[in-house]
């Protein structure tokens, strides 16, 4: 069952809207900038879950990028 960051991103690229996933990754990556200064709490776990999202948005506009199979 695909978790909900790639149903999200699944449906975006059905729909062709890079503009939303790269709206998503910018939002990713200003989530992330404070959790990775932070020393004085763990932070691990979020930024993991950041960054998975961002490598799942990623792969989204990598389909988008790539010629249509088929």
């Amino acid at each position: 069952m695909p978790t909900s960051i790639e149903a999200i991103v699944s449906a975006y690229v059905r729909l062709k809207n890079r503009q939303a996933l790269e709206h998503m990754r910018e939002l990713r990556r200003q989530l992330l900038k404070p959790l990775q200064s932070k020393s004085s709490i763990d932070t691990a776990q979020s930024r993991d879950f950041i960054l998975e999202d961002i490598r799942v948005i990623e792969g989204g506009l990598e389909q988008l990028r790539s010629p249509p199979h088929g």
